[in-house]
């Protein structure tokens, strides 16, 4: 039986706050581009940023696996040493979907801070045809893996969630 995702039984440090509402204030930089409002970032685990990223993952030039999380961990990957990424931490705006928690458990990175869950965000978007959420916490792909990843989220929810408020309208993003 594959392990148990690890749980982050700590609560947050004042250095995870203040990396997870960067992620917040990046995913407000991606709207104000007109990309959809989401960002991460790799921190090593004295909290020195390694990589960070927005959503690039719009139409027209955009392509729909470049979401903030997965461009994140891949830069991450090619600047650090797997040893190192097992003691890094990717934040994110919101909770890492099916695909970007594959590419943390693939990349190596040995934690994973959230703002906004899965469930929230559903939530904002609907049924919106450029957000079609999984209902598939990020807990549960890691839970599958044969090398633990830990958790801690959501946190910030109503931070997180303010970039997203009216940009799911439809029409509402920008062109």
């Amino acid at each position: 039986m594959p392990p148990i995702a690890a749980q982050a039984s700590q609560l947050p440090t004042e250095q995870d706050l203040a990396l997870l509402r960067r992620t917040i204030a990046l995913s407000e930089q991606s709207r104000a581009r007109g990309r959809h409002p989401f960002a991460a970032l790799v921190a090593d685990e004295h909290g020195n940023v390694i990589s960070e990223a927005g959503n690039n993952s719009m139409p027209p030039e955009g392509d729909p696996t470049q979401h903030a999380e997965l461009v994140a961990a891949a830069k991450a990957a090619r600047l650090r040493a797997p040893q190192q990424l097992a003691r890094a931490t990717l934040y994110t705006s919101a909770e890492p979907c099916c695909m970007c928690a594959g590419a943390v458990y693939w990349t190596g990175i040995g934690r994973v801070v959230y703002a906004l869950s899965e469930h929230a965000l559903l939530g904002l978007t609907g049924d919106h045809p450029e957000n079609p959420t999984f209902s598939l916490p990020c807990r549960e792909v890691f839970a599958r893996g044969q090398r633990a990843v830990a958790v801690l989220g959501p946190l910030l929810e109503d931070e997180a969630a303010a970039p997203h408020r009216g940009f799911w309208d439809h029409g509402a993003q920008l062109e």
